[in-house]
């Protein structure tokens, strides 16, 4: 009898890491160098059906993500070999996959430069494996909603255009001024949102029900540093906050909203 696969090479190694059946219908890869916290969530998301390969450095994670095809990433920054934004930059530039990121510290500019680089959501550490799976499945119903281009393109619904701002819902290429702007998946769904009702304010609530999934207002950090990302890919004066309710796309004056 042949021995089952063995999980990815660690850099301290965890005996038993777990994966699940490969007919499991969601792959997970989880880079994480904590041996506890790695088992752990390989532990749970093996538990909801989910196959799921572990990595314990910035390589190997790469390695796994290229061999294995996930539908998600659990990311932690902190890893051995290469930290974990350089892991999310490889992967992506491959082909794009929904990130969750996990951070030993709650730090604003971390997160940022996270979401800048591809990752669609973070956690800050420690976190409860009910949210942590939580968000995974909200991350998994947006892909799984989102049609491929090729497919978006016979179903096309026009293009968005709010003075500059051009969206392309076919494509789901995103210009301002004619410059094209590179979105993650998350920073798309989330501008789309807005730009469908311009002008009109949206709660953190709104926007977290609407883009995450998610049905409580745990993440409306998450939220705002988005928006933060959205504003330093597209320009400061796009999304217009307003303090203590939410944010609003901002249409410039003598423009209308047109629909091609």
């Amino acid at each position: 009898m042949s021995s089952p696969r063995p999980p990815e090479k660690r850099a301290h190694p965890s005996p038993g890491a777990p994966e699940a059946s490969p007919a499991a219908s969601t792959r997970v890869v989880v880079v994480e160098d904590e041996p506890t916290i790695a088992r752990a969530i390989a532990d749970r998301l093996v538990a909801e059906g989910w196959a799921v390969t572990v990595a314990g450095d910035g390589p190997s994670g790469v390695e796994a993500v290229r061999r294995t095809e996930p539908d998600l990433v659990v990311l932690d920054v902190m890893l051995p070999g290469f930290d974990g934004l350089e892991v999310c930059r490889r992967i992506q530039s491959d082909a794009p996959v929904p990130v969750l990121m996990l951070t030993a510290r709650d730090d604003e500019t971390d997160m940022l430069v996270g979401l800048g680089v591809g990752a669609d959501d973070y956690m800050t550490k420690p976190f409860s494996m009910r949210e942590l799976v939580a968000r995974l499945k909200a991350l998994l119903r947006r892909v799984q909603r989102s049609p491929a281009p090729a497919v978006a393109e016979t179903q096309a619904t026009g293009i968005l255009q709010i003075g500059d701002l051009v969206v392309d819902r076919a494509s789901r290429r995103v210009t301002r001024a004619g410059e094209p702007a590179h979105l993650t998946p998350t920073e798309y769904d989330l501008l789309l949102c807005l730009a469908q009702t311009p002008g009109t304010v949206l709660t953190r609530e709104q926007l977290l029900a609407d883009v995450w999934d998610w049905v409580d207002a745990t993440g409306t950090r998450t939220v705002d540093s988005h928006v933060k990302a959205l504003r330093r890919k597209l320009g400061p004066d796009l999304v217009r906050t307003v303090h203590g309710v939410g944010y609003a796309l901002e249409v410039p004056e003598d423009e209308d909203e047109t629909e091609a």
